[in-house]
């Protein structure tokens, strides 16, 4: 039997790197980085298959995809379902006739898990949906405890090649900003966010947003850890789930 959703509020809300709220159309080809208001951008057919990651976040309550294509049009998660060892994910991009950029830029969707997923154990993660076909697995984490409700606080999760996904709650219209990672200790990376402007406007919402990460110089990955400094954190520790 097809286990049902987990409901978290706001779980389909995906932003990017830069805290980009809302979205477009499917993966684009790389141009000059223009506004194409109006006029989305063709989409990939519907049996090629992208490029997929994914992460471990929020004790194992919730994942991390990344896919590539249009930095201001980020699908969102539609039907999830899970059965043995799989979970199957319809990504749903915005209305065809939403603005946008016709750039080529890794994009963070979330997706709340359904009861049933164990996080300790591996995870074939498979994507549907107009324009998107393909699959991507996840090495299971031991420790990780999806039961009980979200206790809003930020966490983090790896990718390949030095990236990480960092997860943290708030206002949907006021994300942070990434400024800059660095490594800081054999197994710490310091994340600085941007000062915010004092006179932002915030929404009165407890949303998920997403932020992609890099860093350089580690010399492990296993057990680090993200010290978040900036915009309303103060030095916030997280460790970095994955290796």
């Amino acid at each position: 039997m097809t286990a049902p959703t987990r409901s978290l509020a706001g779980i389909g809300l995906a932003l990017l790197v830069a805290g980009a709220l809302t979205a477009c159309a499917t993966p684009v080809s790389p141009g000059s980085g223009s506004t194409s208001a109006g006029t989305p951008s063709p989409s990939a057919t519907a049996d090629a298959d992208i490029d997929l990651e994914a992460a471990w976040l929020d004790n194992g309550r919730m994942i991390a995809l990344v896919t590539q294509g249009s930095s201001t049009c980020v699908p969102t998660a539609g039907e999830v379902a899970y059965a043995n060892g799989v979970l199957d994910v319809e990504l749903v991009d915005p209305a065809a006739d939403t603005p946008c950029t016709r750039d080529f830029a890794p994009r963070v969707t979330l997706v709340g898990l359904p009861e049933g997923v164990d996080p300790t154990q591996s995870l074939e993660v498979r994507v549907t949906g107009e324009g998107y076909a393909g699959d991507t697995d996840l090495d299971g984490v031991a420790g990780l405890d999806p039961s009980g409700e979200t206790d809003y606080l930020p966490s983090a999760g790896w990718l390949d090649d030095g990236q990480f996904v960092i997860l943290t709650w708030g206002s949907s219209g006021c994300p942070p900003v990434l400024e800059k990672t660095e490594a800081t200790g054999p197994a710490e990376v310091t994340v600085t966010f941007a000062t915010p402007p004092a006179d932002r406007a915030c929404t009165m919402d407890m949303a998920p947003r997403a932020t992609l990460a890099a860093v350089e110089g580690l010399d492990e990955e296993t057990g680090a850890v993200a010290i978040l400094v900036g915009d309303e954190f103060a030095d916030a520790r997280v460790d970095i789930i994955g290796d």
